[in-house]
């Protein structure tokens, strides 16, 4: 059996608050091979970003608890001296934050500051990381980049920003790239070009990519493989096709009936997730999901509610619902499919 190139393992972020301990990922696993990407869905609150802070090790220490095993290319990063942690964080391991705008400083050219992350991690001088910079601006497909790498981010448009932050966390040919929410608040445009650009690096490089979204359709054309989140939980897990053509969790029907459909008359209405996601100071018994989910009576009310159900299997598809495969089945084809 090969080893996974990131391998998470029961991992759990609880936060300390004035109102009680947030657990905002509770006993998460998950891999990534390199060469390949994992899609991470779900609501906002659900964890996504929060596991993946935690991976990079950015977590204030002061009001966080974090257990579990975080192995990075063999090396276990949770009980990781944070200086060892800074080494990784842009030279093995970097991040595609959601906002360009308040991820770039506005005070210094963005030539600057891809040449700040180069010579830290490789000691380069000035001009090898200027040449660096204008190289990065070239590959992620700026247009004129000897000149433009001494401008501002506000005299990039949006999708140009996004294309900045990429050629800043690539500088250093990280071997692992987690992008959160990479195509939010652009133009769909935009957004194929940011995609197309990240999988032809990744061809390029051979770079692990972990892309957090809750668009499916960004995941679709993305990732090979998928994890959805609820609650801090991954309640369903398997590739791309399983998870989106023959999905077995009931959030995971609900999150795709809420998708809208090119081939879809305009007259039938969106059929979204009920009610909101639960507080995680105070997460319900059993499945999380079973105050929202409209099939309690077919998997027994009383077994929703008690213990958790567990993520199984450990590879393939997989999910945590006590609903019988039979009657998944019978869901899928007769109510649910006929949404997609």
């Amino acid at each position: 059996m090969t080893i996974p190139f990131l391998s998470v393992r029961d991992l759990t972020v609880d936060f300390d608050t004035e109102d009680g301990v947030v657990h905002a990922v509770d006993g998460l696993s998950f891999d990534v091979e390199k060469g390949t990407t994992l899609g991470i869905v779900g609501e906002s609150g659900s964890g996504k970003s929060v596991t993946n802070l935690a991976v990079l090790g950015l977590h204030d220490p002061a009001y966080t608890k974090i257990s579990g095993e975080i192995v990075l290319d063999g090396r276990e990063l949770t009980t990781a001296p944070r200086r060892e942690l800074e080494r990784l964080r842009g030279n093995k391991v970097a991040m595609i934050f959601q906002d360009p705008l308040t991820s770039l400083s506005p005070y210094h050219s963005v030539g600057r500051q891809i040449s700040e992350t180069y010579r830290r991690h490789t000691g380069a001088s000035r001009g090898e990381a200027r040449g660096r910079a204008v190289e990065m601006l070239r590959r992620v497909g700026i247009p004129h980049p000897v000149s433009r790498v001494d401008d501002y981010p506000h005299q990039f448009s949006g999708g140009m920003r996004q294309r900045v932050m990429i050629a800043m966390a690539l500088v250093c040919d990280p071997d692992l790239l987690i992008a959160d929410e990479p195509t939010t608040a652009l133009d769909v445009t935009v957004q194929a070009q940011i995609l197309d650009l990240l999988k032809e690096l990744q061809e390029q490089t051979g770079t692990a990519i972990i892309l957090i979204t809750h668009d499916l359709g960004v995941v679709a054309n993305a990732a090979q493989e998928v994890l959805v989140m609820y609650a801090g939980r991954a309640v369903e897990r398997g590739t791309v096709r399983e998870v989106l053509g023959t999905p077995r969790h009931p959030y995971t029907w609900g999150l795709l009936s809420s998708m809208p459909r090119l081939r879809s008359s305009v007259d039938v209405p969106l059929v979204p997730v009920r009610g909101t996601p639960p507080s995680l100071i105070h997460v319900p018994p059993g499945c999380p999901f079973h105050p929202r989910c409209d099939y309690q009576a077919q998997a027994g009310p009383d077994l929703c509610v008690g213990d958790r159900p567990e993520l199984s299997p450990h590879r393939g598809h997989g999910d945590a619902c006590y609903l019988t495969p039979a009657h998944k089945r019978e869901i899928f084809a007769d109510q649910i499919k006929e949404r997609l």
